[in-house]
């Protein structure tokens, strides 16, 4: 099972830590995953509001480029229907090419009304922008001239200038929010990211999403069965008990900045429904088990949020790597 750490950067500006610092933060546990064996370090991209500060992952994974060397990069997502797709297709084959063929591409449509507001466009359109941009965005990856005439995006033959250095191109992944989702995406052969406890009640549901993404990459007659890549908030510490001690108020501060939510999430309810990963090395150890009997075999944790204290975030990335990953495997072979 590989494993991975994901940054969405929630900022609370009426808290100590400035934004400049948080980046410095994250950096720094960028090279320290590095150093325990993670296979990639993926930031999000937000706008307009304190819940995520990279409104540009690509300038940010540029700078972790420089100050990393084997580490994979990618970008947990780029909402590609607010940006023209040259521009991103432009943004992230420099990034292939400056981390020397580390990065992956994560896409979605986005969520949240006030980027679209923001960005003057309308949410009514989003799955037509989202289904045109990533066709203008895949092919201008390939690298050939793109003529395209769309609802959206009239061109006449573009090539990019720069180009991904990646053997087989970008590997891209499609987000999803919705169980009904899975199918659709791997009915198209892509890979796919879900953060089930924003799209499931429970820990069981994985089950069917994964098995409706299967279906569906099978029925696509792409080769191999596709990747479904989840991503769980985590912290791992010496008993249940203090992992609830060190992370249940950073962990609750992060959800009241989440603004997609018919239904106030806590820490309780998220470990309940067993879509957190918090408590001893056995216990998320345990979790992980069962993930891969589900078919799951690439996990994120998110570990960075709410503030949480820089040495509880080192701490707990320590123990995935050194003591739940090494029991994982050995429970699955």
């Amino acid at each position: 099972m590989r494993y991975s750490i994901f940054s969405v950067q929630d900022h609370h500006p009426a808290l100590h830590r400035s934004v400049a610092q948080l980046y410095e933060q994250v950096i720094g546990e960028a090279q320290l995953a590095e150093s325990l064996g993670y296979d990639t370090f993926f930031v999000a991209e937000h706008h307009f509001h304190e819940c995520g500060s990279v409104p540009n992952p690509a300038v940010f994974l540029a700078a972790l480029a420089r100050e990393t060397q084997k580490i994979r990069l990618g970008v947990a997502v780029s909402n590609i229907t607010i940006h023209n797709p040259l521009t991103v297709a432009e943004d992230y084959a420099m990034v292939d090419m400056l981390s020397g063929g580390r990065l992956t591409l994560g896409v979605g449509s986005g969520y949240l009304r006030h980027e679209f507001e923001g960005h003057r466009i309308s949410p009514d359109e989003k799955r037509e922008r989202f289904d045109e941009n990533l066709q203008v965005l895949t092919r201008a990856l390939t690298g050939e001239p793109v003529t395209f005439q769309g609802k959206y995006n009239d061109l006449p033959g573009v090539a990019l200038n720069v180009q991904p250095v990646q053997q087989g191109g970008l590997p891209i992944h499609v987000a999803i929010q919705r169980r009904e989702a899975a199918y659709h995406v791997g009915r198209q052969g892509r890979n796919i990211f879900s953060l089930p406890y924003s799209c499931l009640t429970s820990a069981e549901e994985i089950r069917g999403l994964i098995e409706d993404y299967r279906k569906g990459y099978q029925e696509s007659g792409a080769p191999g069965r596709g990747e479904a890549v989840l991503a769980f908030h985590c912290h791992v510490a010496e008993t249940d008990a203090q992992a609830k001690v060190n992370a249940e108020e950073a962990f609750n501060l992060y959800l009241d900045t989440r603004l997609f939510y018919d239904t106030r999430r806590t820490y309780d309810t998220v470990v309940g429904g067993g879509l957190g990963m918090f408590g001893a090395p056995a216990t998320v150890a345990s979790q992980l088990v069962a993930l891969h009997e589900m078919g799951i075999d690439h996990v994120m944790f998110l570990q960075n949020f709410g503030v949480l204290d820089s040495k509880l975030v080192h701490d707990s990335m320590r123990r995935i790597a050194n003591e739940v990953m090494p029991e994982v495997h050995r429970r699955i072979g």
